[in-house]
């Protein structure tokens, strides 16, 4: 595999082979002769491509790119369409929709909807939750849903208890089986199991900043007990831990309506560190490293990447800066790669 840096330098020298070509064929159209030494024909240009991104380039997909500046030297071209990723040429389509979707046609989509959601609304997270075969959603009003592949299954609509709370973000906690999710000063926690039954749903607050984002850390060999990291609008991340025993020992008998119970965020082990000097506005732990990152749009301290273990130490963490921040970020374990977006 390519190495970032000679990723980049081939992608130069591919944009000045296209280039020179589409400068060839302009001047063989206006009759100008070009010496057989300097000529670019197909097999010239597919041994040279191949020879820059290696046998990751088919020849049928590097053909049609040929042929695509050869008859149009105009077209508007992606090094990606050599592996393969083409903008749709469907007469059937029309040019809205060829703009709307450069890489990928969705072929088939399914609306599941729930009677609890009656106005406007935002989704503001959705959860995948492989191992239960469902998908946790939270909405920034305050509706929290969880659907599998055919209809919703259960449904805590939190803005009947707190008007003002608008969901920043929500996650899956393993451990526990519970829904965890985040407002401006307030951590949830829905135990979804206990549907129908009274205290099903807990409110840690109030939090000292504004909480932005929230994800569930997967490494606890714990079987009762959840590790969360959160970030705020002041720059840190808290690592909050979550045992059976916050929430098992704080049933009230004799009361049959579902209520909110709101717990102290004192009688937790919360770990707070300022990692960026602005928004934290994703983070995410990614088990295969064995470690978490967040981002902001903070410029210097724009994306953060180590091990929790550095983080409850109080040890330097691993950073990177980005002009402008970075909005964004994911990994592919097949490549190996971490791919942010500012």
């Amino acid at each position: 595999a390519l190495e970032v840096p000679d990723f980049k330098n081939a992608l130069k020298q591919f944009q000045k082979l296209v280039e020179k070509t589409v400068t060839q064929k302009t001047k063989e159209r206006l009759g100008f002769y070009i010496e057989d030494d300097d000529k670019i024909d197909y097999d010239k240009f597919y041994t040279t491509t191949q020879t820059l991104f290696g046998p990751e380039v088919k020849e049928h997909n590097v053909k049609t790119f040929f042929r695509k500046i050869s008859n149009n030297l105009d077209a508007r071209t992606e090094w990606c369409e050599i592996f393969g990723y083409f903008i749709g040429e469907s007469d059937a389509m029309s040019s809205q929709l060829k703009e709307e979707n450069m890489v990928f046609l969705v072929s088939e989509k399914q609306q599941i909807t729930h009677a609890v959601v009656k106005r406007q609304d935002v989704i503001k997270g959705i959860v995948k939750v492989p191992h239960l075969d469902f998908t946790v959603t939270s909405s920034q009003k305050g509706v929290l849903t969880i659907f599998n592949n055919q209809k919703f299954l259960f449904s805590y609509p939190f803005y009947f208890h707190q008007d003002t709370a608008w969901i920043t973000g929500c996650d899956f906690l393993p451990q526990l089986k519970c829904v965890v999710a985040v407002t401006e000063r307030t951590v949830i926690v829905w135990d979804y199991k206990s549907k129908g039954s009274q205290n099903n749903c807990f409110i840690i607050k109030p939090m000292e900043n504004g909480l932005l984002c929230v994800c569930t850390v997967t490494m606890s060999d714990h079987l009762a007990k959840d590790n969360i990291l959160m970030g705020d609008d002041k720059g840190y991340v808290h690592l909050l831990t979550v045992t059976s025993d916050h929430f098992g020992l704080k049933q009230c008998k004799g009361k049959k309506e579902s209520q909110l119970q709101v717990l102290d965020p004192k009688t937790f082990n919360i770990v707070k560190r300022k990692l960026h000097d602005d928004w934290v506005v994703k983070i995410k732990y990614i088990s295969d490293l064995n470690c978490f990152g967040s981002c902001s749009s903070d410029s210097i301290h724009s994306f953060v990447l180590d091990n929790i273990k550095r983080l409850e130490d109080n040890l330097p963490v691993k950073e990177f800066s980005v002009p402008r921040g970075v909005n964004a970020f994911t990994y592919c374990g097949k490549a190996n790669v971490i791919v942010t977006g500012g």
